[in-house]
């Protein structure tokens, strides 16, 4: 294979020699090398297949733009990284790459029968073709799409790699450090200000690396800027979000181009907040939309500039260059001095500056203006254009093994459009720049349009071809989307830019469209004879550049991806044997098996020791809420749905919340301590979410209110003493509390101590039997917890979990949140109408509870069900219809929310959802189950002491 290094040329020199491989055959590079120009270097041109068509694909670009040389890559240790782009990937000595989205080979994709078959499956064939019969579509046609479409292979081993991350303030942030970046940093700094210089590159320069001219200026800056102590300087770094308030998002690549990384940091996330932002991207050149411009081998002008200039290689020993651009010719004439031979200039334009055609002269180069290429011969590797005048005339053939592409610039303008800044269309650059701003930020050098590689391209004048069904000029090279697809979209009513992006996949590859953009704007505007700014441009969104979960995720995973809350109990717990569950972050223990148990036998087991005697309950994770202040009462009355102004200290109520729309969000049992102080309770899962929203309207919407709000949740252990024995065991551990009925009824709190602490100990029950939670200082809560359990030694105490306490809130129909509701139940729907106050004038939802379609029948609603088996068990989530003998699909009216085998009643209970089920009282509804329909009748969700005489024990 022909070697296309030249000696003498580029930035490495001397540099070490790296081997490597590609698709397992061994290669050798430089140090300083990307895989892209390593592999250029050893002849290299086929280095992918397209997503669609499975064409062979080549380099098109050097840097983040690059959409068709996708690799994946492994670290060894289960380091494998897909979908990485040839040109950001370092070369390291033992670098493992291999090509993607191709079988068996690279060079023999059986894939690319795709491409025969291209004009049956043009923009929108998926939509059009797969649609009946609708069942094909997940057993059959999604799976095979996505075997033959696609990217690399999905990671299948744990990431072993560690990631940093950081937070850090800047007076001037400045992004990219090209020439008009480097420029910015060193007048930044002279004013002392803090100065963050970021470039994605392993060298700071970007355009100024692939001009020798400039490398004097580039190596004295850089120096002055690196002995300055108020600039920091990131290479290897991107900034991929441009977020509020001058908040950027960036990630540093730390150790991914070291051949041994250690247990050093993969990656370091930055997040930065400026005073400033200055955005020095620079702009990306645009391919030209002509037949056969995806062949490997044909690339962009500037590319084969920067391979020549930064890293000594040549793409080609022949190359040609269709342009409509001065800087296309400007590339090729260093490519020539560099001894390059440069077969012709192929131009679009009529005319050009007079001292172009003198140099093109001088260096032996045919310029052919007013032509363009029509075709390029080849499969897998370029080996001659075709070339015609602008009429389709005189067409001719040259030879040559690479095509460069000139056709304007595009400002990089996605970080000003994710801070929202507007953009304006410049007719000179043929693209938008940056107009006017919303955040403090300033763009400068060519993304800023103060360059003079202007000029844009009218697609229009391109060459009528032969046969234009069978011509694949591509616009999106990733995606596979031709000018026939834009021109199709039109045809087919899309209009808007945003209806054509999504109609033909145009610019939603993972280079989100920065090559292919602008040239289906351009080709819809023809197609729709309007005005670029008329058919609009589509968003650019986070991030920039694809980045790694393991970057965003950082130190959050295994055990630290989501921290598990332990309450004081839990050691104790543990050594009883509990099996545990997660409950939100919660660790808590599920239920208490003893020898030979599973756990149906230790529910019931805890079940009926509740009833019977007595159990004990580690309720800590309850959330918690201290409310306090002159107004407490009046805030609470607005937020929960009861009345809370007239009530009494030293009284509970249950409290029940709702979203604006009506609909449940939680509930729990609250406290009144003293006239201006409430102890709050929430669902476990809720605690967080309910201090947020009562914040939010405490400060936004009643700042009048002169009221604190306080978390307490991980202050206070709570200990749960549930059954008819439940006084009789703390009687003689607490002291300044009258614990008789007559003193202390249900749903009271008092203060006092139980075992020497301080103790508010709430007379509530949800069991239905007698129950205290004592709540004591957290420190506290293990020493209290083992002396009630010695205590309740004599009475047959037992401890139940999780398990349990569902079972016997459900026999007493209590619902959970979550559970029983799914965010579109009302008050109404789940029969808590009683807890909503009627004379309130408002609480947070009132209005929406008189929306029509929120009192209109058939609503679902919670009912309760007992199956004519009493010990058919129904599945949570099973679905619930009226006619079993209706044909499939059925028409489902609700889905069980709660069941449970319950040992107090020995036979199961359920709770459900039901369209108009309290209409449904006495009814008989069906379950239809694999192999079987079970039958069940209809009764209110309360199955065990109606009466609540068993609440006094």
């Amino acid at each position: 294979m022909t070697s296309h290094r030249i000696a003498d040329a580029g930035r490495l020199g001397s540099a070490t020699t790296v081997n490597f491989t590609f698709d397992g055959k061994p290669y050798q590079g430089k140090a300083g090398d990307s895989l892209a120009s390593a592999l250029l270097a050893n002849g290299v041109v086929l280095f992918g297949r397209s997503f669609k068509y499975h064409r062979p694909r080549g380099l098109l670009g050097a840097g983040a733009e690059e959409p068709n040389a996708l690799i994946s890559v492994t670290r060894g240790a289960g380091r494998f990284t897909p979908n990485l782009r040839a040109t950001a990937i370092e070369l390291y000595e033992g670098l493992t790459a291999r090509s993607q989205n191709r079988w068996p080979s690279l060079a023999t994709d059986f894939g690319s029968i795709n491409d025969r078959l291209g004009r049956f499956i043009p923009a929108g064939f998926y939509n059009k073709t797969f649609m009946w019969p609708r069942s094909f579509w997940d057993k059959l046609y999604e799976p095979a799409i996505r075997r033959m479409a696609g990217l690399g292979d999905a990671p299948v081993d744990p990431d072993p790699d560690v990631y940093d991350a950081c937070y850090a303030h800047c007076d001037v942030l400045i992004v990219g450090a090209g020439p008009a970046g480097i420029d910015a940093a060193l007048a930044a700094s002279a004013s002392n200000k803090k100065v963050f210089l970021l470039d994605e590159q392993d060298e700071m320069g970007g355009g100024a690396l692939a001009d020798q001219a400039l490398w004097p200026w580039l190596a004295e800056s850089l120096k002055d800027l690196a002995t300055l102590p108020n600039v920091t300087m990131l290479n290897r770094t991107t900034a991929f979000g441009y977020y509020h308030d001058n908040f950027i998002g960036a990630v540093e690549r730390l150790t991914e181009h070291l051949p041994d990384p250690g247990h050093a940091p993969r990656e370091k996330l930055w997040r930065i907040r400026a005073g400033e932002v200055v955005l020095a991207q620079g702009a990306i050149e645009r391919p030209l939309v002509f037949a056969g411009n995806d062949v490997p081998g044909v690339m962009l002008a500037s590319a084969a500039r920067t391979y020549l200039a930064r890293y000594g290689v040549a793409v080609g020993h022949n190359v040609a260059l269709m342009t409509v651009h001065d800087s296309g010719w400007r590339d090729v004439f260093a490519m020539a001095r560099a001894g390059v031979k440069v077969t012709a200039i192929i131009e679009l334009r009529e005319s050009v500056d007079a001292a172009l055609l003198v140099e093109a002269g001088e260096l032996g180069i045919a310029a052919e203006l007013g032509s363009a290429v029509i075709g390029v011969a080849g499969r897998q590797a370029v080996n001659g254009i075709e070339i015609a005048r602008a009429d389709g005339s005189q067409r001719r053939k040259l030879a040559c093994d690479a095509v460069l592409m000139a056709g304007g610039w595009t400002p990089s303008v996605h970080l000003w459009s994710h801070s929202l800044g507007k953009l304006a269309w410049s007719e000179d650059w043929g693209a938008y720049l940056p107009d006017v701003p919303n955040e403090n930020v300033r763009c400068v050098g060519a993304c800023s349009g103060t360059w003079s590689f202007g000029s844009g391209l009218n697609i229009g004048q391109l060459p009528t071809q032969k046969n234009p069904g069978k011509i694949k000029a591509f616009v999106d090279f990733q995606n596979d989307v031709t000018a026939k697809d834009i021109a199709l979209a039109v045809r087919e009513g899309m209009k808007s830019v945003e209806h054509i992006k999504r109609y033909t996949t145009n610019g939603m590859a993972t280079d989100q469209g920065k090559t292919s953009n602008l040239n289906a704007l351009q080709l819809a505007s023809a197609a729709l004879d309007r005005p670029v700014q008329a058919i609009g441009l589509t968003t650019f969104r986070p991030p920039y550049t694809p980045q790694t979960f393991g970057a965003l995720a950082g130190h959050a995973k295994d055990a630290l991806f989501q921290a598990v809350r332990k309450s004081p109990i839990d050691p104790w717990a543990a050594a009883e044997g509990a099996v545990f569950e997660l409950v939100a972050q919660w660790r808590r223990a599920r239920y208490f098996p003893k020898a030979g148990e599973d756990m149906d036998t230790a529910v019931a087991r805890e079940c009926l020791a509740v009833r019977s005697a007595v159990g004990i309950f580690d309720a800590s994770t309850l959330g918690k809420i201290e409310v306090v202040g002159p107004d407490a009462a009046e805030f609470l009355n607005r937020m929960y749905t009861n009345p809370w102004k007239q009530l009494e200290p030293g009284r509970c109520r249950y409290g029940l919340l709702l979203r604006e729309d009506g609909f449940i969000t939680d509930d729990g049992v609250s406290a009144r301590m003293a006239p201006d102080r409430f102890h709050l309770t929430t669902t476990t899962g809720g605690a967080a979410r309910v201090l947020n929203m009562m914040e939010d309207y405490l400060q936004t919407e009643w700042p009048d209110l002169n009221v604190w709000l306080t978390s307490t949740t991980e202050q206070w252990a709570v200990i749960a003493l549930q059954g008819p024995k439940a006084r009789d065991v703390i009687a003689s551990l607490v002291s300044g509390i009258d614990l008789s009925s007559e003193a202390f009824p249900h749903m009271a709190v008092r203060e006092g101590t139980i075992c020497g602490v301080p103790t508010r100990l709430f007379r509530v029950s949800f069991t239905g039997e007698l129950g205290f939670e004592i709540n004591v200082p957290a420190a506290f809560g293990r020493h209290v917890w083992d002396a009630v359990w010695a205590a309740g030694q004599a009475h047959g105490i037992t401890p139940y979990g999780t398990e349990t306490m569902h079972v016997l809130r459900a026999e007493k129909g209590f619902i959970i949140v979550g559970q029983d509701t799914d965010g579109t139940v009302t008050p109404y729907d789940a029969g808590l109408d009683w807890a909503v106050g009627k004379k309130k004038p408002d609480f947070v939802g009132r209005r929406s509870l008189a929306r029509p379609d929120i009192v209109a029948p058939g609503r679902k609603q919670l009912i309760g069900l007992l199956t004519d088996d009493p010990n058919e068990v129904l599945e949570e989530g099973a679905q619930i219809v009226a006619d079993p003998s209706q044909p499939v699909p059925m028409t489902m009216i609700g889905h069980v929310t709660s069941s449970y085998h319950s040992a107090t009643l020995g036979r199961s209970i359920a709770i459900a959802l039901i369209q108009g089920g309290f209409e449904k009282m006495g009814e008989t509804l069906h379950v239809p189950m694999p192999g079987k329909t079970i039958t069940a009748k209809v009764v209110k969700p309360m199955f065990y002491d109606a009466e609540g005489s068993r609440l006094n024990g």
